[in-house]
């Protein structure tokens, strides 16, 4: 590793590895700093690959435009470079009057974003569409799909690597300071403790985001960057009743904002995944077990009732980055530069849950231009 550097990327997640690929464009070197062994080991192997339209989020949020505008982009490296995906259209569904009327209001939010192709249909229309589900009514987001996130990301990290960008696989940050204009980085690599510098540091650490903020002398609740992990887990479905749909189900999304609701969404084999649960925890925790098997089953069976209890069976859990704090508030994605706190060229990318997967490329974009 050399003793100075241009750019370093904290994190070789979706984000980080999205950022490194779109980067390596420029005359920049630049080095990735991930404390796995490979790339994606946290949050971006443990979600449900879902490519979101944008629906949502409050319209001048960057949840709602870089979700837009990642789904587009999205669609378009899958199509060049052959990434595994499918357009399948997801339907969020009303199973009632009251439901209804919510869905009326979450149409409008997704026109004001901007995802054009929405339609709302009739109870007759879903039956047609989905046959199996129960429903009064539905969304219809036909731009929304589903990605193989491994090839995704081995994508990106592919483009750095063929662009000069350097890996540093199991390697942790444990300091930072700002010293005459650049950045002192103390990282251990296993075999000891070493430094070097930076003039750029993006923070793309994902749950150890906020961490690495304070790291650099940030005081992380007076800026709002304090973390809150939600677990949420995942239960799969016999690929027998798998069958039975063929679209991503969502339901209304709860009141509380905690996140969408659990929903039906199929692998590209066709295999259906139910999740994710949202709960708040205190420690990063991806153990699955049946005893959230009921939860499961009464909040699907609304929507399916095909589902059986036995149908279904503890998968596997993923742990997401909130800024809303329980009983919250929204809110949106932080990616800011932090010159106004003395930090110039050190990039902070915080509480990017979903749909963080979909807006990938254009968060790239976005943190590109912050460079520029």
């Amino acid at each position: 590793m050399p003793l100075e550097t241009d750019v370093v990327i904290i994190g070789a997640g979706v984000i980080g590895l999205a950022i490194a690929a779109r980067l390596s464009d420029e005359n920049y070197d630049i080095i990735v700093l991930e404390q796995n062994d490979k790339f994606g080991q946290g949050i971006s192997s443990r979600q449900s690959e879902v490519i979101h339209a944008g629906i949502y989020y409050p319209a001048t949020s960057l949840k709602a435009m870089l979700c837009l505008r990642g789904n587009r982009i999205l669609y378009e490296l899958c199509s060049k470079y052959s990434i595994g995906n499918k357009k399948l259209g997801k339907l969020i569904v009303a199973v009632n009057e009251q439901e209804t009327d919510k869905l009326k209001q979450l149409l409008k939010q997704g026109l004001e974003n901007g995802v054009s192709d929405l339609k709302l249909i009739t109870r007759s229309e879903l039956m047609r569409l989905e046959p199996n589900i129960n429903g009064s009514a539905a969304i219809l987001s036909p731009s929304s799909g589903i990605i193989d996130s491994w090839a995704l990301m081995k994508y990106f990290e592919s483009t750095a690597i063929e662009n000069g960008v350097q890996f540093a696989y199991r390697t942790k940050l444990n300091g930072i300071k700002k010293k005459s204009g650049s950045y002192h980085l103390t990282v251990d690599d296993g075999s000891g403790s070493f430094s070097f510098k930076a003039k750029t540091v993006i923070n793309c650490a994902g749950l150890n985001s906020d961490k690495i903020a304070s790291l650099s002398g940030i005081d992380i609740h007076k800026a709002g960057y304090k973390i809150y992990y939600s677990k949420g887990e995942y239960f799969g479905v016999t690929m027998e009743k798998s069958r039975l749909v063929k679209k991503l189900i969502f339901p209304m999304p709860p009141d509380d904002g905690s996140g969408l609701g659990i929903h039906v969404t199929l692998d590209l084999e066709g295999r259906m995944k139910l999740g994710p649960s949202a709960q708040y925890i205190e420690k990063p925790d991806y153990s699955a077990s049946n005893r959230n098997q009921k939860l499961f089953y009464d909040s699907i069976k609304k929507l399916l009732p095909f589902i059986d209890y036995d149908d279904i069976s503890p998968e596997m859990a993923g742990v997401r980055p909130k800024l809303q704090e329980p009983g919250g508030d929204f809110r949106d994605f932080v990616i800011h530069e932090e010159s106004d706190k003395g930090l110039p060229g050190f990039i902070n990318l915080i509480g990017i849950e979903s749909p963080g997967l979909t807006a990938s490329p254009a968060i790239a974009d976005y943190v590109y231009n912050l460079i520029k």
